[in-house]
């Protein structure tokens, strides 16, 4: 049975900065209704919540779906980056929504597939075939690095949570041992995060001005800028060992999840490299595993470039649980 449109449920995206709320009908965002809010003018989530539902005057929830930039453990979700943090109880009485759930953003963009808007996805690599109830695997490079596998069972939608950003940068080569030893100064190892993230490009900058013995700094839109412009510019070769990094991280994380249902990538840094992804060699580093390179070639990889796609996800997983409540 689905979900009555008349049921409207709260969502709302929370970031380290910023906090975006709408009202979905089911699985849809009504877009008209999306607010975003400085957490900086706010004490609590529960504040910012609250100053939305007086700004769209909304009554009668049925319920409510927070995603959080930040681990969720036992219904309780802790920002990251700011001293916040919300549970089930906190959520519904901040909405009055009788029916809570707490995620995870990267679980949010994880319940999103399916749910976006085909025109807002493009595709990087084409899968030879895609078996849609299979396991998917969504790769997020934003801020941080950080990934969600997605499972379609008879109970509904399982996107477990994960912090694949601090696992150990894979070495391939000398260089690339170097490349981990310059990294790895700061937390004792190379994690793939302080390779692929936002501060990743900044690093792998600066490595390649030690290796080259250049030491001018740039900002990350500094580089992405630079190498826009000239990609046989330093910040261009640093833009390639980020691809092939990528490629090569992403692919190993294929064979760990046989995501036969697809890849996909997602948050700002992933639509800013991706105009560059087949320049830079994405698809060779990915398929290059030996043996099993034409193996690889089983897994498509796309980018969702629809930056609503965790209000979605977050809706379509809320309308879920409703649903199977009135199974």
């Amino acid at each position: 049975m689905p979900v009555p449109s008349s049921m409207l449920t709260l969502v709302a995206d929370v970031g380290g900065t910023n906090t975006r709320v709408a009202i979905a009908q089911g699985s849809e965002v009504v877009t008209s209704t999306i607010r975003r809010y400085a957490n900086a003018d706010y004490p609590t989530l529960e504040d910012a919540l609250r100053r939305f539902i007086s700004d769209e005057a909304v009554s009668g929830l049925a319920a409510a779906c927070v995603a959080v930039a930040g681990p969720v453990k036992d219904g309780r979700g802790t920002l990251t980056n700011r001293d916040w943090a919300i549970d089930n109880a906190t959520l519904s009485r901040a909405t009055g929504a009788p029916t809570a759930a707490i995620l995870n953003d990267l679980q949010a963009q994880g319940h999103a597939i399916g749910f976006v808007d085909p025109a807002r996805t493009i595709s990087v690599i084409p899968a030879t075939e895609i078996i849609p109830h299979a396991p998917k695997l969504v790769i997020n490079l934003g801020t941080g690095f950080n990934i969600a596998q997605v499972f379609d069972t008879e109970a509904g939608r399982l996107v477990p949570a994960a912090e694949a950003g601090h696992v150990t940068l894979p070495v391939r080569s000398e260089r690339d041992l170097r490349l981990a030893r310059f990294v790895g100064q700061t937390h004792g190892f190379g994690s793939v995060e302080e390779v692929l993230s936002g501060r990743g490009i900044v690093q792998v900058f600066d490595w390649l001005g030690q290796e080259e013995g250049d030491d001018r700094r740039a900002t990350s839109s500094e580089i992405m800028d630079e190498m826009s412009r000239e990609a046989d510019s330093r910040a261009g070769r640093a833009g390639r060992v980020f691809v092939q990094m990528l490629g090569a991280v992403a692919g190993d994380l294929a064979l760990t999840t046989l995501p036969f249902g697809g890849i996909w990538l997602v948050g700002g840094l992933a639509r800013a490299f991706g105009p560059y992804l087949a320049e830079f060699g994405f698809a060779e580093a990915f398929r290059d595993k030996g043996r099993f390179s034409e193996f690889m070639r089983s897994f498509g990889v796309g980018i969702i470039e629809d930056d609503n796609a965790a209000l979605t996800g977050s809706a379509a997983h809320i309308a879920g649980i409703l649903q199977r409540r009135l199974i």
